[in-house]
């Protein structure tokens, strides 16, 4: 990672920080490497969509993953601006947040692990890996040396293994790594079949840990949403159905084995004191007896952020025009150098516009060069990132969803219906937060006229897609289940001192298998289909989508600007004008029940 200055925190002080250039300059599109925080205006413009981007899309922000810290931050930032603008909160109990079942589970230090009346000692010895359930209890468990992690011919059978506690070797080759999701079962153990009826499964793998490491594994980075137990696949069709073994793995699914992770000492005292090499598999030790204290707690790692501004008509003011963006990106990987990495993204999308967006093959990719001297004129030490900032997805949508939000919030008169400003989260996971929200509306879908998705509007010049430039905008879904809602978008558009050109191709199948399926694959699907009519607007999946040099320093601020500024418009425009009709007496495209 990058080491950055932390721009988050205190926002009442970092609002007063003058807007700083970086020393180097600009780039080639005229942005700084930097730009510090500073107060923002009503205006929409370059210099506040700078000072917001950069913020949102800064390394402190760890790629707003959701289910992470980062996450948190950003919706923190979100919510701490709605404040300061005086914008209402339209979330759950008062607040700006709408809270999605995230959790972090762990074992409380209070957990105990014992052989023969022993303890071994928490977090030295043993360490419990926290799952998505609490574990089965352990009582009087004897100990079963089960062979080596991952080599099946070496590992004890089944009916071996039920009820007790099988120790498993390291496989050969596999260094131990801490955190909490590498564990037993990540490091090479067998699958679920072999051990399922196992007490617990204890790899020894701790040795090389350092105590922090140790304790790590059970202080949760990552919270996850509760999954719904999954029964056995299908048996082939024909096949015999064992209903008693459908059962039992619906059972452990419910109820599982538990993961330790054990030093060699600890092994050696669950064998009766004798030290583990040389023993084969199937070495008996003593009986073992466990308290694992499973918790479960509701995290603030996923939110979706909510705003409100009244509407100024007492007979309209109950109906609303929602507008939203996602909240989340992808978080963070391995590092690269992320400027030659953008050259290369360079060279891979001039080639993909050369050849009709075809991907090239390996042969082609073989063929490019990098010309890393011009690279390293302007960077001459390599800027090392394993952060996705996500600064065009959807870092534009949802910095520019709240400079609107700014801007009406400005207006002598609001709009006759009341804006609903909502910031999505995990849109990258399954577009889990949209769906979130038509479930538990904090306000009746059934009054949300409209709903008006950004998603990635910060890029689109010619370089970045076939008929990108100055004026694109793509537009998805606006006609699909209201002409009414179509036609506004036009009408508002052609009220702009220079019009955007409305690009609608990717409603209709195309030829470049990227871009197909776009109208399902943002929030707006969610809305859509329970009949609120969608407009969504996105500027392309350049070559730097998903990818490390997705930064903010590569957004093209004077296109933003215009499109932020008709999307507030577009909101005014519907939140005055006559409520937009479904096609026909249903929408085009059935309402779905949600699953």
């Amino acid at each position: 990672m990058r080491s950055t200055r932390l721009l988050a925190g205190l926002l009442s002080v970092l609002l007063l920080t003058p807007l700083l250039l970086s020393a180097q300059g600009v780039n080639r599109y005229g942005n700084p490497s930097r730009v510090r925080p500073a107060p923002t205006t009503s205006a929409i413009n370059i210099r506040d969509l700078q000072i917001r981007l950069y913020q949102f899309a800064d390394d402190s922000m760890q790629g707003r993953q959701v289910g992470r810290y980062g996450n948190k931050k950003g919706t923190d930032y979100i919510a701490a601006e709605l404040k300061r603008l005086g914008i209402q909160p339209a979330g759950e109990n008062g607040t700006y947040f709408q809270t999605l079942p995230y959790l972090l589970r762990r074992f409380e230090p209070s957990s105990r692990v014992a052989v023969n009346g022993n303890p071994l000692a928490w977090n030295d010895e043993v360490v419990a890996v926290p799952g998505q359930r609490a574990p089965r209890p352990i009582q009087d468990a004897p100990v079963i040396l089960g062979g080596t992690a991952g080599d099946t011919t070496t590992q004890i059978t089944a009916a071996q293994a039920a009820g007790k506690v099988v120790i498993l070797l390291p496989a050969p080759g596999r260094r131990a790594a801490g955190g909490p999701v590498a564990f037993g079962g990540r490091m090479g153990a067998p699958g679920p079949d072999r051990f399922a009826d196992a007490a617990a499964v204890a790899t020894v793998d701790l040795d090389e840990l350092t105590s922090a490491q140790r304790r790590a594994i059970n202080e949760p980075t990552v919270a996850t949403q509760l999954a719904a137990v999954r029964g056995p696949a299908a048996a082939p069709q024909g096949a015999a159905v064992d209903s008693l073994a459908m059962l039992k793995a619906q059972m452990a699914a419910l109820n599982p084995a538990a993961q330790l992770r054990i030093t060699r000492a600890a092994a050696a005292k669950l064998l009766g004191g004798v030290p583990i090499e040389g023993l084969a598999a199937g070495a008996t030790g003593g009986l073992v007896n466990a308290s694992l204290h499973f918790t479960s707690v509701q995290s603030e790692f996923g939110r979706n952020v909510i705003g409100v501004i009244p509407g100024s008509d007492p007979a309209l003011r109950h109906e609303y025009v929602a507008i939203g963006a996602h909240n989340d990106h992808v978080g963070f990987t391995t590092p690269v150098d992320k400027d030659s990495l953008k050259a290369f993204n360079d060279l891979l999308m001039a080639w993909m516009l050369k050849n009709e967006m075809r991907q090239p093959t390996i042969e082609v990719l073989g063929q490019f060069t990098v010309n890393m001297d011009s690279v390293r004129k302007v960077h001459p030490v390599a800027r090392l990132d394993s952060i996705n900032n996500g600064a065009d997805d959807d870092g534009s949508g949802s910095m520019g969803v709240l400079e609107v939000a700014e801007a009406i919030a400005a207006l002598p008169v609001k709009p006759k219906r009341s804006t609903l400003f909502i910031w999505h989260t995990g849109e990258e996971g399954g577009l889990v937060g949209s769906a979130y929200f038509v479930r538990h509306p904090t306000v009746s879908l059934d009054l949300i006229v409209a709903t008006i998705n950004v998603d990635m509007i910060g890029r689109g010049r010619a370089e970045d897609l076939p008929g990108g430039g100055d004026d694109f905008v793509g537009v998805i879904g606006s006609y699909f289940d209201s002409k009414d809602l179509g036609d506004q978008v036009k009408t508002t558009n052609a009220k702009q001192g220079k019009p955007l050109a409305l690009d609608y191709k990717f409603d209709d199948p195309i030829a470049w298998a990227g871009y197909n399926n776009l109208y399902g694959r943002s929030d707006h699907i969610n809305y859509a289909r329970q009949g609120v009519p969608i407009a969504f607007f996105f500027t392309g999946l350049h070559g730097d989508y998903h990818q490390r040099s997705d930064e903010a320093e590569f957004i093209d601020y004077p296109h933003y600007a215009r499109i932020t500024n008709f999307l507030k418009d577009l909101t005014v425009d519907v939140g005055n004008g006559p409520r937009p009709k479904l096609n026909g007496t249903k929408p085009a495209r059935a309402p779905r029940p949600i699953s």
